[in-house]
């Protein structure tokens, strides 16, 4: 009994920790409403949007990231209301979460130039978790190297569940410069798998994000004219005892798009953080389309173990409503126009 105890123990603690950190995408501006529920609507256009993330492909059970969302701004309410699906997976307990998440924001422009976006988010997250690889103490034999399958041990149900979760965020913007901050998981919502468990709580995240876009000119490209541009971005994060930074720059030539990025705390290696250097490429095409696909090179200890991560980004932005408001769009913020 004592055995089945502690190892319940164990498996509590390593669920909870698990959850306790949100995942993270490194292309985290082309995952707007899950950076910040303020950037809803934040184009002035509409966007449908998808991103994947396989995380550390080289370990025999890894992690994998899915996401959709769509957002609109409306003109006349000067808002933006948008609809996200976020799923998150570990697969050797498989652990699900996935959750449904409706947003909304408001646009308060305080100079010619200027807007301040406040936003708020509401989801219903699903979680779920299989623990039929785990392994008890009675199953190892030490002697011949070995797993047995059988085990005295009985492990009790754990049962999906569902929890509200509430985040809301600031963006100060103009064209060419934003600077915003995010707050997730402010009613801490409990994650354990067993509902007396008062330390299985959700803790709060919140960021500090901004960036500045450097026009560099037009160019006609295939008939058209697309303006060049160089950017600078950094996002700042710390959920619980977890701290991130992340930091790069992007740069737009005719239809390209490349980029380079550094995550982690530098001089700060004992703190509970990933570093890796990130590479981008992507393309954005006059369409309104916008593709991405990143790596990251781990740097840390176990770099060579987990093979990084990949990444892919795909956007689709247009103008919707009464087509005699088209040539509204020649006036759209350029802002977030191809940021990844």
């Amino acid at each position: 009994m004592k055995n089945l105890v502690g190892t319940i123990a164990v498996i509590l603690w390593v669920v909870t920790q698990a959850g306790a950190q949100d995942f993270h995408y490194s292309q985290f501006y082309a995952a707007p409403l899950y950076l910040n529920p303020a950037l809803t609507g934040s184009t002035e256009l509409s966007r449908v949007g998808l991103n994947y993330r396989k995380q550390w492909p080289g370990l025999d059970h890894d992690f994998n990231a899915y996401s959709a969302y769509f957002d609109h701004y409306s003109f006349d309410l000067r808002s933006g209301i948008g609809l996200a699906v976020n799923s998150f997976q570990e697969t050797n307990m498989k652990v699900n979460t996935t959750d449904v998440s409706a947003f909304y924001s408001y646009n308060l422009q305080i100079a010619e130039s200027w807007n301040f976006r406040i936003g708020t988010e509401a989801s219903l997250v699903r979680r779920s978790a299989d623990l039929d690889n785990l392994v008890f103490g009675d199953q190892v034999d030490l002697f011949n190297r070995s797993i047995n399958s059988g085990t005295i041990d009985n492990v009790p149900d754990f049962d999906p569940y569902s929890y509200l979760d509430i985040g809301f965020g600031a963006l100060l913007n103009n064209e060419n410069f934003w600077l915003g901050s995010s707050f997730h998981h402010v009613n801490q919502p409990g994650i354990s798998f067993y509902p007396d468990d008062e330390l299985g709580y959700l803790p709060v995240k919140w960021s500090v994000h901004g960036g500045w876009n450097i026009p560099l000119g037009a160019n006609q490209y295939f008939g058209s004219k697309f303006d060049n541009m160089a950017s600078a971005m950094a996002n700042f994060k710390k959920q619980g005892p977890f701290q991130q930074f992340d930091v790069g720059t992007q740069l737009l030539y005719k239809s390209l798009i490349t980029g380079l990025s550094y995550r982690g705390i530098p001089g700060m290696r004992g703190l509970p953080n990933q570093d890796s250097i990130i590479f981008l490429v992507g393309l954005k095409l006059e369409t309104g389309m916008v593709i991405g696909y990143s790596y990251d090179f781990m740097v840390s200890n176990i770099g060579t173990q987990t093979k990084g991560a990949h990444e892919i980004s795909i956007r689709y932005q247009f103008f919707m409503g009464d087509p005699k408001y088209r040539n509204q769009r020649s006036r759209l913020l350029k802002c977030f126009d191809f940021m990844m």
